[in-house]
Parts: C-alpha cells; sequence; structure tokens
C-alpha cells in the first residue's frame, strides 16, 4: 500500500512500504533505530529522505500539522538477508515493520 502525505508547501510524497519479506511503512515509521539495533544479520539501513532536513529547518508540518519526526527512514535494504526472528517486528513501538515468509 503507498501513502502519500502532502506537506503544508504544497508538496506531495509518496512514501509508503518499502520491502517486501520486510516490509516497512516508511509512512508509520518514526527512525528511533530499535530495528537496526536487534537484527541480527544487519537487514535495515538508514536511508535519508531528500529535502526533509530543509522542511524540519523551516518548520513546515504534513497535512496533519504534524512535523516530520526524522530525515531518515530503516530500509530493509539486505531483506533476502533476513531469518524471520522477528525481533525488528516485535520491537518496532509503532508497529512500522511487518515481516512475510516466503
Amino acid at each position: 500500500m503507498d501513502h502519500q502525505l502532502k506537506w503544508k508547501d504544497g508538496v506531495s510524497k509518496e512514501y509508503g512500504v518499502h520491502g517486501s519479506a520486510v516490509g516497512v511503512d516508511f509512512d508509520i515509521c518514526i527512525a528511533d533505530g530499535i530495528c537496526i539495533t536487534v537484527c541480527p544479520v544487519n537487514v535495515f539501513d538508514r536511508m535519508e529522505l531528500p529535502g526533509e532536513q530543509e522542511k524540519m529547518d523551516k518548520g513546515v508540518t504534513n497535512d496533519s500539522g504534524k512535523a516530520p519526526l526524522a530525515t531518515w527512514k530503516a530500509d530493509p535494504a539486505r531483506e533476502k538477508d533476513c531469518i524471520f526472528c522477528r525481533a525488528c517486528e516485535i520491537q518496532c513501538p509503532v508497529q512500522a515493520i511487518k515481516i512475510t515468509e516466503p
């Protein structure tokens, strides 16, 4: 499922779910890094989101009135290495991660 965040500066940005076996919903992810910390096989990388730092610096908010929480998200860059232990899914405080075994 793809989502769009529409910022008050008029720019829409699609984030949606990244990954398939290890799906991270970028619209929900708060970038606390717990998934990066608990993953025993280093599936995740920090993915910088272009333009987000500038928006944070300007105080631009999204259409719900909430400021972006981070300039990066946890990207399942090496999801093929996942051993399906579900540590990331269990520890994610906002349930932004869904593990789907093949």
